[in-house]
């Protein structure tokens, strides 16, 4: 197993965890990470319903975090601030690329991006379920883009009552807004009927590989989705 360089990074609301094989890469991440997230809120001060929006917007043509986030809102039928944490780990490990390393992964907020040459493990935190932590996915083929929406759990907005939607494809940001959209269907007391809708929702997004839903301790899958592994929670 290689050497790899592991750093845990907060910037305003961001909770990162960041993983490269060279020192560098992690400075490269915390700069790309700060400095599109300053652009974003200057687009947003001069754009203020991009933020509150719920439904996709208008693409503008810079800057490149706003176009991303509202392209893969337009793709997932959501507002473009579903996609922020995701896109922002995209970008972050496209420098990190640039910057020479082979292992670049990004955790913000639980949307991942990761590229690299050898396998990744990602665990899933559902709150206080018994199942939070308890299991994850074996990341191997890269990109590998993970995006992961509660209803019960998670700071970000959603309509829904999951303990978890996690969507899997090639860019974090669209896995974002994806598992937003999955989460926001999947409620009521009919629990295969809501996890079903959810794995609806999610399998017509284009773009989309897999998704995995969490509903009332039970689990529905499409797709393709990495190996299911067994995590210990102890382990931060």
């Amino acid at each position: 197993m290689k050497s790899l360089f592991r750093e845990a990074f907060t910037y305003k609301d961001s909770q990162c965890s960041l993983i490269a094989d060279r020192a560098s890469g992690i400075q490269t991440a915390k700069q790309s990470l700060m400095r599109n997230r300053t652009r974003l809120e200057e687009f947003i001060a001069a754009n203020p319903k991009f933020e509150y929006a719920l439904q996709p917007v208008s693409v503008p043509n810079e800057p490149l975090v706003a176009k991303l986030m509202a392209e893969a809102a337009e793709k997932a039928a959501v507002g473009p601030m579903a996609a922020v944490a995701g896109v922002l780990a995209d970008l972050a490990v496209k420098d990190m690329v640039a910057d020479g390393c082979r292992v670049a992964v990004v955790e913000d907020g639980g949307e991942v991006c990761a590229v690299s040459d050898v396998p990744i493990d990602v665990a899933v935190a559902a709150g206080e379920e018994a199942l939070s932590r308890r299991f994850g996915f074996r990341l191997t083929e890269f990109p590998a883009g993970l995006g992961t929406s509660s209803g019960r759990f998670s700071h970000a907005l959603s309509f829904g009552d999951a303990e978890a939607a996690t969507v899997f494809c090639g860019e974090a940001g669209l896995a974002d807004a994806a598992a937003t959209a999955v989460a926001n269907v999947v409620k009521g007391e009919d629990v295969q009927a809501a996890i079903e809708r959810g794995l609806s929702v999610g399998k017509a997004i284009v773009g989309v590989d897999g998704v995995f839903v969490l509903y009332r301790g039970c689990v529905g899958t499409w797709g393709k989705l990495p190996q299911i592994i067994k995590v210990d929670p102890q382990v931060p």
